[in-house]
């Protein structure tokens, strides 16, 4: 009964051994996914950003253009030019 007994408690220990072994592992693994993942999101996020500044552009660029055109009736105002207005519709 006491050997039997006794590698009962050896078996647990070397268990309890492999156990935090395997957590630490683990950890580490866990840790290492962790910075991959959160290097992935970041890339996302950027591509995203990226995307909207790109379309803020257009929508900017655009309107400069507006802005130009309406100069434009400005300085033909001042000169004595009449107002132009919708084309007629055919």
């Amino acid at each position: 009964m006491r050997v039997n007994k006794n590698l009962h408690i050896y078996i647990k220990q070397q268990n309890t051994k492999q156990m935090k072994y395997l957590k630490r592992f683990w950890n580490w693994l866990l840790g290492k996914t962790t910075i991959d993942e959160k290097i992935e999101a970041k890339i996302d996020e950027v591509k995203e950003r990226v995307n909207r500044v790109k379309e803020e552009i257009a929508d900017v660029k655009e309107a400069a253009s507006e802005v130009i055109d309406q100069a434009k009736d400005v300085v033909d105002a001042v000169k004595g030019k009449k107002r132009r207005g919708r084309p007629k519709k055919k």
